[in-house]
């Protein structure tokens, strides 16, 4: 039993979940100076964030799965090319993952405002044809913009949304600074894998811009959103200690710089993703003492 319950969670891909933790930490944290938060809105945000960033990576598995694009892997376990979970298991998981996000995302529409039932909508169908469908979008170079919008944009301003019903500029900015680093977790991904997805014919945008692009690519992701990050000291002054960050963008921004391939870059989508988490907590503390 335990053997069955580590598979699902692997398959869950649980350092991937601070792309879907970050944008709601720091929007609640925006909308505080505002005025008084809601505790069950802001839970309900999280479970959202966490559902959809659950259901995505069961679907792309089964997907990829099911189009035999995973059968030479270098990355993260995926159940279905494995063989560790049947196809329809795997499908059914995101199936369920999408209901708890669609659930908690009606109960904050009925709270807030019925027009996020549009948005939530629109999240739950970007994940699925991410990888799914007849003509998945993910195959066709437009993943890194879906990171960038739902997990940068949508999951920041949104979780600013259902505390104020306001959209601002620091929520905006905010945003896209996290959504540049989950766009830039894709890129890393995507450079590991670059090899085997040209071979399966997945043209990512990795595939389209070449290595020595994506590399490039993905410098600029990391530095802009330090960058970005560090003019909302404008608004909340510690923020300015975000160019810090910098220092722990060293190390991955160095490897990918100088080529690093394959299984090495497993570390550098690790050290992403811490730098995200970071940047969330930074962000998220220095607007609560604003």
């Amino acid at each position: 039993m335990s053997e069955a319950k580590n598979i699902w969670l692997l398959g869950a891909r649980p350092k991937t979940l601070g792309a879907a933790i970050a944008p709601v930490l720091v929007g609640t944290a925006i909308a505080a100076p505002v005025g008084e938060l809601s505790v069950l809105n802001s839970a309900l945000a999280l479970i959202v964030g966490l559902a959809m960033q659950v259901g995505v990576n069961y679907a792309n598995d089964y997907s990829d799965g099911i189009k035999g694009s995973d059968a030479v892997r270098v990355g993260p376990v995926r159940l279905v090319a494995s063989g560790l979970a049947t196809a329809a298991a795997v499908k059914r998981a995101a199936i369920i993952s999408f209901l708890v996000a669609a659930v908690a995302g009606l109960l904050l529409a009925y709270l807030v405002n019925w027009w996020l039932i549009a948005i939530g909508a629109a999240s739950i169908v970007a994940a699925w044809f991410y990888t799914g469908g007849k003509s998945p979008y993910g195959y066709r170079g437009f993943g890194e913009l879906s990171v960038f919008v739902f997990f940068g944009l949508v999951a920041t301003v949104g979780s600013y949304y259902v505390q104020t019903e306001l959209v601002s500029m620091p929520a905006l900015a905010a945003g896209t600074s996290l959504g540049l680093l989950s766009m830039a977790l894709l890129i890393v991904n995507n450079l590991r894998d670059l090899t085997t997805d040209k071979a399966a014919n997945k043209q990512t945008l990795a595939v389209k811009l070449g290595d020595r692009r994506t590399r490039l690519f993905y410098l600029i992701s990391v530095i802009g959103a330090i960058m970005i990050s560090m003019t909302l000291a404008l608004a909340a002054p510690l923020a300015a200690l975000s160019g810090l960050l910098i220092l722990v963008a060293m190390q991955p921004i160095r490897d990918v710089v100088a080529g690093a391939t394959g299984k090495d870059l497993i570390q550098t989508l690790q050290q992403t993703n811490q730098l995200l988490i970071w940047l969330g907590i930074i962000l998220a503390i220095s607007f609560l003492l604003a």
